[in-house]
Formats: C-alpha cells, sequence, structure tokens
C-alpha cells in the first residue's frame, strides 16, 4: 500500500514538473519595470524645461532653447558611446549581473541631477545619465532572446518596450506634484527608491533558463522549441559592421530613434508654446498621448503572432506589422496645418503608438538575424547609431526652435523617415535572412 502511494505521489510530481509554467512572464514583467523606470529618469528634465528657463532668481537655472538642444544633445552623445561598450558588456557579464551594473549607474546618475544649480552642472550630470541608461535595451533585447521563442519576441518586447510609455506617464503625474510642492531637486529623486528595490528582486529572482529552478521542463521545452542555432565564433564590432544585417537594423535605428528623442523631449514644451498649458496641466495631453504609445508598443507586439497564426513567416509578419506602422505615422505632419489642441493629441498619439509598434518589431529584427550570443552588440551598434543620430537631431531642433520658434519642419521629418527606413530595411535584409558567421 505504502508502494502504492509512493507511485502515485511519484506520477503527481511528474505531471507537476511537465506542466507548462509561466517564469518567462515574470521575467518580462521584470523588463517591463526596469524600463518603466528608465523612462521615468529621462523625461523629468523635460518636463521641468520650462521651469529650469527661469532665472537663477526665480528658483530655475538660466536654460535657453539652445542651450536644452545642447544638453539634450549630449546626453544622446554619451548614451551612444555608453551603448557599444554595453552591448558587448552585457554579451561577455551576462543579463543576470550585467542589467544590475546597469541599473545602480543610471539611478545614481539621475539622482546626481537633484546637486546641479547651473547648465553646465546640469550637462555633465545629463552625460553621465546617458552612460548609464545606455545598457537597458541591449540587456532586455538579450533577455528576451535568452527566453522566448522567436514567434513571441516581439510580443514579449513590446510589453516590456511599453514601459517606456508608462514611465514617462508616471513622471507627468509625479514629477510636477513633487515640484510644486518641494521644489525641481527633488523631482530627480523620485526613481531612487523604486531602482534600489529593482535590482534587489532582480538578484535574488533572475537566473538563465537553464538555471532557474522554478522553470519546468515544459516550458524550457517551450522557449528552445526554435531550431538549434549554428555554433559561431564571438565576433568583433568591425566584422559584425561588414555584415548587411547589421545595418539592416542600425540604419532604421539611427533613423527613427531620433524622433521618439523628440517626442520625449519637446512634447511638453510644444504643448507648453502652442496651447499655453503650464506645469500644472502638461499632465493629461502627455498622458493620453503615452498611454496610446503604450497599446501601440503591445499591439505591435501582439500583431506578427496573430499574423504567424493566419500562416505568415514570422520574418514576413514582422515586416508586415513594420510597414503598417510606418505608414501610420505619416499624419503627424498635418500637426503643422490644425490648431485644435485636441487634434493635435489625437495626431500625436497615433504618431506615438506607431512608432512603439514599430520599434517591438524592429528590436526583435535583431534576434531574428543574428545568434543569441550576438544580440547584444548588434543591438548596441543599431542603438548607438541612434543616440548619435538624435545627438545631431537634438542639435538641429534646439537651433530651429532658436531662430524659427516653429516645429514644422521637426514634424515634417518625424512623419516620413518610417518608410524610409522600412525601404533600407528590405534592400539591406530581404526577408530578414539570418546573418552568416563562421563557426
Amino acid at each position: 500500500m505504502g508502494m502504492r502511494n509512493s507511485e502515485v505521489m511519484g506520477e503527481a510530481e511528474k505531471s507537476l514538473s511537465e506542466r507548462m509554467s509561466h517564469v518567462r512572464w515574470t521575467v518580462c514583467a521584470m523588463l517591463f519595470a526596469a524600463t518603466t523606470i528608465n523612462y521615468m529618469d529621462r523625461t523629468v528634465l523635460g518636463l521641468l524645461k520650462p521651469t529650469l528657463m527661469q532665472s537663477v532668481a526665480n528658483h530655475g537655472i538660466g536654460l535657453t532653447e539652445e542651450g536644452y538642444g545642447t544638453v539634450v544633445a549630449f546626453f544622446t552623445l554619451f548614451y551612444a558611446v555608453g551603448l557599444l561598450a554595453a552591448g558587448r558588456f552585457v554579451d561577455k557579464v551576462g543579463t543576470r549581473i550585467g542589467y544590475m551594473v546597469i541599473m545602480g549607474l543610471w539611478s545614481l546618475s539621475a539622482m546626481g541631477h537633484a546637486l546641479v544649480n547651473s547648465v553646465l552642472q546640469l550637462g555633465i550630470a545629463r552625460s553621465c545619465l546617458g552612460i548609464g541608461e545606455s545598457g537597458n535595451f541591449p540587456a532586455a533585447n538579450k533577455t528576451v532572446a535568452e527566453w522566448f521563442p522567436q514567434r513571441e519576441r516581439s510580443l514579449a518586447t513590446g510589453i516590456y518596450n511599453s514601459g517606456a510609455n508608462i514611465g514617462v506617464i508616471l513622471a507627468s503625474l509625479l514629477v510636477p506634484l513633487v515640484t510644486l510642492c518641494f521644489g525641481w531637486h527633488y523631482a530627480f529623486l523620485i526613481t531612487g527608491i523604486l531602482s534600489a528595490c529593482w535590482i534587489v528582486v532582480w538578484f535574488l529572482k533572475y537566473r538563465r533558463p537553464v538555471d532557474h529552478a522554478k522553470l519546468s521542463r515544459a516550458e524550457l521545452a517551450h522557449i528552445n522549441q526554435d531550431p538549434p542555432e549554428k555554433p559561431y565564433a564571438s565576433m568583433s564590432w568591425i566584422k559584425l559592421l561588414r555584415i548587411p544585417q547589421t545595418w539592416a537594423f542600425s540604419i532604421p535605428k539611427g533613423l527613427t530613434d531620433p524622433i521618439w528623442w523628440f517626442y520625449l523631449y519637446w512634447l511638453p514644451d510644444f504643448f507648453s508654446k502652442q496651447y499655453h498649458l503650464d506645469l500644472k496641466h502638461l499632465g493629461l495631453p502627455l498622458i493620453i498621448v503615452y498611454t496610446a504609445s503604450s497599446v501601440g508598443s503591445i499591439g505591435g507586439g501582439w500583431l506578427p503572432s496573430c499574423l504567424i497564426r493566419w500562416g505568415f513567416s514570422a520574418q514576413r509578419a514582422r515586416l508586415s506589422v513594420m510597414l503598417f506602422c510606418a505608414i501610420l505615422v505619416v499624419p503627424v505632419f498635418l500637426i503643422n496645418y490644425i490648431n485644435g489642441e485636441w487634434v493635435a493629441i489625437g495626431l500625436l498619439s497615433l504618431a506615438a503608438a506607431a512608432h512603439q509598434g514599430w520599434s517591438a518589431n524592429l528590436f526583435t529584427t535583431a534576434s531574428d538575424m543574428f545568434p543569441r550570443g550576438a544580440v547584444g552588440s548588434v543591438t548596441g551598434i543599431g542603438a548607438m547609431l541612434g543616440a548619435l543620430t538624435g545627438f545631431a537631431f537634438a542639435k538641429l531642433a534646439g537651433h530651429l526652435l532658436q531662430i524659427s520658434n516653429s516645429y514644422a519642419i521637426l514634424f515634417l521629418i518625424a512623419a516620413s523617415v518610417y518608410l524610409v527606413s522600412w525601404l533600407f530595411m528590405v534592400l539591406l535584409a530581404p526577408g530578414l535572412k539570418k546573418a552568416e558567421l563562421s563557426a
């Protein structure tokens, strides 16, 4: 009888171990939280721009339009430098240790903004933040490649990438409140405790799939369902730059990333100048725009899996959704010809949602075309190019606004670059063909 009970218990344990767990979605939730904190740190400066442009006597630092563009440009420049190193760093040390180091560095830099009292000090603090924040997307993208099969990666990327929009929304709610109650210095401190909690949770909970105690055999098999990758030698950046697939990912990043930076850093100023919204009233338009972009991020990530179920290949589904998103962005140029505040909010919401749907799929093309061990480096190269072009675009935006006080040219650029980027991708890597890496 005792032997019979033992056999039954053994069968139950075996059944439990073979039952599908869902640890990969817990990992995705942690990536979502990290990206949320990342964008809360980034958004504070844009929200405080009108406040910082006041004179020192009025509790600002005397920031000018040109000066603001320069500060944003240097953030993106150091972000670009950091990206190249961050991708390689994460590939070398792994996502568990690499992500904790990255989070700690950017959080300390963000809180350091509370100590600034001049434009020069602000530029230095922002440059340090750029180096720290550069590691988030290479680390997150590599984690998705390790934890998700190809057909689920765009959805997982869309979910964690939507943290960018939630970060902006939370910052839009918290920063005005903290600034009005305690002053702008304290607004830069609000993410410190969140960062510390995240690092502890990541250290305790995160392991690679093969090392994770709570991962069932069924889920591990699900994660590893794609054909095994061919062995390849670790490649230097120079060798990766010779591969067309690297540029098929990097050029679209370089052309479209600056548009997201533009929305992030200049939308508060656009609403302030165009519709005379002060710090107390900026929250609602920004919340609407970035809520829509969250829907776009998750929806854009989900659409390829839907098309795959209808018979599309993963690559064809990805490219089709990216083309759809590129077309949806085009109407944003009409913002130059309308006067209604709510129409402008609608156009910006559509453009931001389409960008995030585009971005969720663009990130996934790196793991479509490259083996997991190279994803961090390739993502770093592409994001570095995006940051370098963001540097140039920030300088252009600051200069144009200083001399013309008009956003017309900037929104015209924003409307057109996605279709151009899509054409570059299909020409350089038709069908998102796998990169040929030597063993």
